[in-house]
């Protein structure tokens, strides 16, 4: 079987929470672990998207609209659905399996997970993401 949930790919969560949103896998468990004995991913999302930017708005503003929350997240996949849309945002040294061990560790890398999102969203490649899934 040809393995299609590699890291980059974007996916939207089905189950939970986060139905709904969009996320990037990270890093793909095909065979499962220990722990968790099925197939799942990790994978960081957009909680909250950003807002529409307009050419009036202030910088204030405009900083204000641009910002993203984040999640991060293991997942079944059973629960997600692949897009054709893959992300090359590098989120590999940040976002790890024992990030999510503690709190302040997952909160930390989460934070630093927001500021690449925002940098990428800030730059205007990848609009598909960061735009709310509308159904």
């Amino acid at each position: 079987m040809v393995k299609f949930l590699k890291p980059g790919k974007a996916v939207i969560l089905l189950q939970g929470r986060f139905a709904g949103r969009k996320a990037v896998i990270i890093k793909a468990f095909d065979d499962g672990t220990r722990d968790r004995g099925y197939g799942h991913c990790l994978v960081a999302g957009i909680a909250k998207y950003p807002k529409k930017v307009i050419k009036k708005d202030s910088a204030k503003k405009t900083a204000k609209k641009s910002r993203v929350k984040c999640f991060i997240k293991l997942v079944n996949y059973n629960h997600i659905m692949p897009t054709r849309y893959t992300l090359d945002v590098d989120l590999k040294d940040v976002v790890t399996l024992d990030a999510l061990q503690s709190r302040d560790k997952k909160v930390t890398a989460a934070k630093e997970t927001k500021s690449r999102f925002e940098e990428r969203f800030k730059t205007g490649k990848n609009r598909w993401f960061f735009s709310k899934l509308r159904f």
